[in-house]
């Protein structure tokens, strides 16, 4: 058996509608045909990626692995025949929340200079690879270790890291902190895009309580109401101004490298020339 683009779509409706039913109406086909397809692709596959009862369906993690492939995959072939795209297709930069920091202006700018007739889309996606896994973009400027299959990624500079803290609190009072001096707060923590983790915490130091949220926006929010404190890059404290939060330096926490990652297969034909001036422009050249 060979898999065709309808298989694909089959799956990746299945994921996103959590339904066998609700993905057969969206695709215009019958739910036992859904079904049909579903199965073929795992019997071809050799693994189970839904797991389905009467009253519940969810993803495997075999499943959940194979839905960023497939997306990446369905991306990669639209994107080839869009007659739309075929003289001028744009090169999507992703991000999660900070972008290429201070050095995104005079990229931008560059590249409009440069290459006039490829445009440079920057867009904000709100997930660990933003939205490069899933092929919604096409490279992505990252920050700290990227661990996801096919992605190549090469580190073009690091930042400080910083304390957010509620604008009125204690501790915005202090010019410089310490991991130490944070870890008696609750902390809150972008489980979706961010890079803090308790990890960055010496396990006997490590703060007890936590808040999770999904993204910048709703961090920023969650700190100026006083409902935790954060840690992240020294970019954010510039591109991320919030008049609730305080930022400082916490010069004892390690460096967050910036990384640009692009896909191993099917690279947008500019990336070569995307990594190249990046690096020169974090160069100083």
């Amino acid at each position: 058996m060979s898999i065709e683009l309808r298989h694909l779509r089959c799956f990746l409706a299945i994921a996103e509608e959590s339904s066998l039913t609700r993905a057969a109406a969206r695709l215009h086909l019958t739910q036992p045909a859904v079904s049909r397809t579903l199965a073929a692709l795992e019997q071809h596959l050799g693994t189970r990626l839904v797991e389905r009862s009467t009253h519940h369906l969810a993803l495997t993690a075999e499943g959940r692995a194979f839905r960023d492939r497939a997306a990446a995959a369905l991306a990669a072939f639209e994107d080839a025949v869009d007659p739309a795209r075929l003289r001028h297709r744009p090169l999507r930069l992703g991000h999660a929340w900070s972008a290429f920091g201070p050095y995104t202006t005079p990229l931008l700018r560059r590249w409009q200079r440069e290459h006039p007739d490829t445009p440079l889309e920057l867009l904000r996606v709100d997930n660990r690879t933003a939205g490069l896994a899933r092929g919604e973009v096409d490279a992505a400027l990252l920050r700290g270790p990227v661990d996801a299959p096919g992605l190549v990624t090469e580190e073009l500079t690091t930042e400080s890291r910083v304390a957010a803290l509620p604008a009125d609190g204690p501790l915005a009072g202090r010019s410089r902190l310490t991991l130490g001096e944070l870890a008696g707060e609750t902390v809150v923590l972008n489980t979706v895009s961010g890079t803090t983790t308790l990890a960055l915490w010496p396990p006997a130091a490590r703060p007890a309580a936590t808040l999770t949220v999904a993204n910048t926006d709703d961090w920023l929010t969650a700190i100026a109401a006083g409902r935790g404190i954060g840690v992240s890059s020294a970019s954010t404290a510039a591109l991320h101004p919030h008049p609730g939060v305080a930022y400082r330096p916490l010069p004892d926490a390690p460096a967050l490298p910036v990384v640009l990652a692009w896909r191993d297969a099917f690279p947008h034909p500019a990336t070569a020339a995307l990594v190249a001036m990046a690096r020169d422009i974090v160069g100083g050249t």
